[in-house]
């Protein structure tokens, strides 16, 4: 792969992760009160 199909998975696990991580630490702080 080129630089940038590299940079742009790079880009790309970051953002999914990030927002899995951020999701999941929310709801650790903020549980939901059914």
């Amino acid at each position: 792969m080129d630089t940038a199909a590299v940079i742009m998975m790079i880009v790309a696990l970051v953002t999914v992760w990030g927002g899995l991580i951020g999701a999941i630490v929310h709801l650790a702080r903020n549980p939901d009160e059914s």
